[in-house]
């Protein structure tokens, strides 16, 4: 086995860090040829190898190719062997990370039971569905609050939907479609 430098340790210690194990940026003061070098070498190895990285990402980028592409550098499995660190451990961990990074799906909204909006609902709900007047009636709103609270908590928020017909006597009845 091939011995390791200490700026290759350092190169594959500083990616196997990382997310996804992206070797870039070099340490500081590797530069020019002694960074070529060293990298070159550690491509030959298979401690590294070279991806594509859109510059828009904004990945580190270890060489341009044009067009807004490039390449950066990701220590591979066989780098990882190389400084002692199970490939299968690195990945577990970045996995937990990422786990852990993602922020808890959102309960949906429930309206509160006795409340104006929770009673506004009950009206729609029913087979009958209900006009703006019963409407009032029950909550005590004015119509622009009304269709404000329809489109806006119920449609909005919670989800459900809202529909409105004329009837036969030419009154306009809301219903929460059973869809919503």
């Amino acid at each position: 086995m091939t011995k390791l430098t200490e700026t290759q340790t350092i190169i594959l210690s500083a990616g196997a860090q990382r997310a996804n194990n992206i070797a870039m940026p070099l340490p500081k003061g590797l530069a020019g040829a002694a960074a070529k070098m060293s990298v070159t070498k550690m491509l030959e190895h298979g401690w590294l190898q070279e991806v594509d990285a859109p510059s828009s990402r904004g990945d580190p980028l270890w060489r341009e190719t044009g067009d807004g592409h490039g390449t950066t550098l990701v220590v591979t499995d066989a780098g990882l062997l190389a400084i002692g660190i199970e490939p299968v451990v690195v990945k577990t961990m970045t996995a937990i990370h990422k786990h852990a990074a993602e922020p808890p799906s959102p309960k949906p909204p429930m309206p509160r039971p006795g409340t104006k909006q929770a009673m506004l609902i009950s009206l729609l709900q029913a087979p009958e569905g209900a006009t703006m007047e019963a409407m009032i009636t029950a909550t005590c709103w004015k119509p622009h609050t009304l269709r404000g609270a329809m489109s806006g908590a119920l449609g909005k928020k919670l989800g459900l939907i809202v529909t409105s017909a004329k009837e036969g006597d030419g009154a306009r009845v809301y219903r929460i479609s059973p869809g919503g």
